[in-house]
């Protein structure tokens, strides 16, 4: 009697098993359970409600076709990571390649026999790449200079086709502590074979035209246009960093997006290099928060633009251009436009904390303007060619004039005020004053402004 129930109990517990194998869908690609050093891990069927939504959690994330890193508070730590359990071949396009760890760990991974190959530039940064090329082709590296005419500022690294990470960052040490930067880490088939297809290519030394894939922005193939496009797209709120502000294309663009109502927001690093475009842009009504160039501050070296963040049809651009000529017209660049609402908020979200974090930027009067005056005259308004104040007893700013958002702070729908101008408490101005709600998201009204 006691052999018989122990049979059937064993057929009760055999027919649960098929069951549950018969009742998962298979999976073309699935990854094995993991093992442990007793052996194979239990199935999900027995583990706790808690640990397979743990496991879900983290298999979920291991698919995500895209995902952002922030430095410097990410680190650099997953960027070595991909190098270091790359198994069969390791693909790195590099501007600038200074980082001994980087350097070691590709090293390692060609002793163990990774087929590792690198792309260096020489046609600007062949002085500080010599080090890194000679250190890695004693190896067994596989490294090639970039065509001498061009400029190689593509930041990119591939493991195994699979993963790429397309970065606005440079490999060198010195820069992580005190930069913004990003990079993309990439898993989408089509991406990723894109970017080693052209790598084969650059590597050969054969001219090619990349593909775009599921979502690539190429330099000098598409880099502008894509640029012009998310910018024109925007409809309510563009957010930009980038160390250079060189393209006239894309300035023209930003101005006239903040001219239609769009409020614009730029981030960078001060340079009197781009003090003209700077300029333009604030007497548009963009408005430009700047970092100090001293080591102290953070350093904005990130190229990403964020538009329409939050809303339907937001879309961010984040890449190796910067807004120059060189960079758009001439250069090999990659970066990734994408509507992925993750990688969208992440990226906003930074710049929002850097546009916070920013200095105002004013810029100074034409040569063609008077110049404002200044000092208690003004009674706290900015110095602006206008003759605007905030003194009692002039005329109330019904009908703004043109640019004056380039010398005061205005909320981001400004433009669609129907009161008069007046200053928040929060020092941005508003053109609803007057009227009901006004100031609501900026601590509530403070002073009219007059026209004298």
């Amino acid at each position: 009697m006691y052999r018989s129930i122990l049979i059937v109990l064993a057929a009760v517990a055999l027919a649960a098993g098929v069951g549950a194998c018969g009742g998962a869908p298979s999976q073309q690609g699935a990854k094995p359970a993991p093992v442990t050093a007793s052996g194979p891990a239990p199935a999900s069927a027995t583990a706790s409600p808690a640990v397979a939504r743990h496991r879900a959690h983290h298999a979920a994330r291991r698919a995500q076709a895209l995902r952002v890193l922030t430095e410097p508070q990410a680190g650099i730590g997953p960027v070595y990571r991909l190098i270091n359990r790359a198994r069969t071949s390791i693909d790195l396009t590099m501007y600038e390649l200074n980082d001994p760890v980087a350097e070691a760990d590709l090293a390692r991974a060609a002793g163990r026999g990774v087929n590792v190959r690198v792309i260096l530039d020489q046609h600007l940064e062949r002085s500080r790449n010599t080090s890194a090329y000679d250190y890695l082709t004693a190896r067994r590296v596989h490294v090639a200079w970039a065509p001498a005419g061009m400029t190689y500022h593509q930041k990119t690294l591939t493991a195994d086709g699979r993963t790429s990470a397309v970065m606005t960052l440079n490999l060198v040490t010195g820069d992580y502590p005190g930069t913004r930067d990003f990079a993309v880490i990439d898993r989408k088939r089509a991406d990723v074979a894109a970017i080693v297809s052209t790598f084969n290519a650059d590597f050969a030394g054969q001219s090619v035209i990349p593909p775009d894939g599921a979502d690539l922005v190429w330099s000098p193939t598409n880099a502008e246009a894509s640029i012009l496009s998310v910018i024109n797209g925007a409809t309510r709120t563009l957010t930009v960093e980038n160390e250079e502000m060189g393209d006239a294309a894309v300035t023209t663009a930003l101005a006239s997006a903040a001219q239609r109502g769009v409020q614009v927001r730029v981030i960078m690093t001060a340079d009197s290099e781009w003090d003209q475009a700077l300029g333009e842009l604030a007497r548009a009504g963009v408005h430009v928060r700047l970092y100090a160039d001293d080591s102290s501050a953070l350093y904005i070296h990130a190229k990403a633009i964020a538009a329409d963040a939050g809303r339907p049809g937001q879309r961010v651009l984040v890449g190796s251009e910067n807004f120059s000529v060189a960079s758009l017209g001439y250069n090999r660049e990659l970066g990734i436009v994408t509507t992925d609402r993750a990688v969208v908020a992440a990226i906003a979200a930074v710049l929002a904390g850097d546009y916070a974090g920013g200095a105002r930027y004013s810029p100074a009067p034409s040569p063609a303007e008077p110049k404002a005056a200044s000092g208690g005259s003004l009674c706290g308004a900015p110095a602006n060619p206008f003759h605007l104040t905030l003194c009692a007893g002039g005329q109330l700013v019904t009908t703004p004039p043109s640019g004056v958002c380039g010398y005061f702070s205005c909320i981001g729908n400004f433009a669609n005020g129907t009161g008069y101008m007046t200053e928040c408490r929060d020092g941005e101005y508003s053109m609803s004053g007057g009227r009901e709600g006004v100031c609501t998201d900026h601590g509530g009204a403070s002073r009219p402004v007059y026209d004298h």
